[in-house]
């Protein structure tokens, strides 16, 4: 069942049920199928177990796509909420054909913070069709609160069992259906041979092949998943309610866990346009402040069946 809320975006309903949570993948069977990564990221993913059962007990809707450019703007204009990266005058992070990574400390692969860059402006061309980004998990929940005191129903982020139940869709393969890096060509955008053009110094972490869009895509150009949601994995990171903690699966409840009490970090989860493979599969966790606005972070709101 898909429904259409007030900024037009479709809400597909998602059935409860229960699902294996995490990944346990032993490092020599990570480092066979990912030859190509050094062994300190494979050592990484230990956040991602123990694999537990989790049971979702109640249906909800999600967002069939990721919340785009226009809707956004529909929401600003609406509203007058003024997102954090206009707000507090520092911007976001933009791609810059000049910028140079080993200029900065960090080596970040993007410029900023930089007031030029903001949900408006990620430093390519977008159409409104297009995900979001440099929203931070602060204007996400400002829109899910706007939405809610509009329609009298309530709008969220999905928790992280619940974004990686409706992402899995039934499966317990690495990917949509698939355990294969290269079938994200078929189903997501993704760090590909298309991206690494203007990557050149990661063109060995990129897929042997074109997705067709060196950014960000139009949403739902890829195949959907078995519950009819497209782009859970790449074309924009996705914010989620919870805060992070690399041992919580350890403490998780066997029902509609809601991650740690308290934290420093929310969440984020499913790649992006510019995500290698082994960071866009559905059980890989990352996070980032609820402050911050990154050229490759967007949202999808989950509003929740009455």
């Amino acid at each position: 069942m898909v429904i259409e809320n007030s900024l037009g975006m479709r809400m597909v309903r998602v059935p409860a049920g229960e699902f294996l949570m995490g990944s346990d993948e032993p490092l020599e069977v990570l480092t066979q199928a990912f030859p190509r990564y050094e062994r300190r990221r494979l050592v990484a993913l230990s956040d991602e177990a123990p694999v537990h059962r989790v049971g979702i007990t109640r249906a909800f809707y999600l967002g069939q796509h990721e919340v785009t450019v226009g809707q956004f703007r529909q929401f600003v204009q609406a509203s007058g909420y003024v997102p954090e990266s206009v707000a507090d005058g520092t911007g976001g992070y933009g791609y810059n054909a000049t910028y140079d990574p080993a200029t900065t400390q960090r080596g970040d692969a993007f410029e900023g913070r930089d007031p030029r860059y903001s949900w408006k402006n990620p430093g390519f061309a977008q159409g409104d069709t297009h995900p979001v980004l440099n929203v931070t998990w602060n204007d996400a929940m400002a829109l899910a609160a706007w939405l809610s005191a509009q329609e009298g129903v309530r709008y969220r982020l999905p928790t992280e069992a619940e974004w990686e139940y409706a992402c899995r869709a039934g499966s317990r393969t690495r990917y949509a259906g698939s355990d294969d890096p290269q079938s994200l060509l078929a189903t997501a955008n993704t760090f590909d041979t298309d991206a690494a053009v203007f990557w050149p110094r990661w063109q060995d972490q990129a897929l042997s092949g074109h997705d067709g869009h060196a950014f960000t895509a139009p949403v739902g150009s890829y195949r959907p998943n078995a519950f009819g949601l497209y782009d859970m994995l790449g074309n924009a990171w996705e914010w989620t309610a919870d805060w992070y903690g690399d041992s919580a699966y350890t403490q998780s409840s066997l029902n509609d866990p809601k991650g740690p009490a308290d934290g420093n970090v929310r969440v984020r989860r499913g790649g992006s346009w510019h995500t290698w493979a082994l960071y866009a599969r559905c059980a890989y966790r990352n996070w980032n402040t609820p402050q911050t606005r990154y050229t490759l972070v967007g949202i999808r709101l989950l509003r929740e069946v009455k």
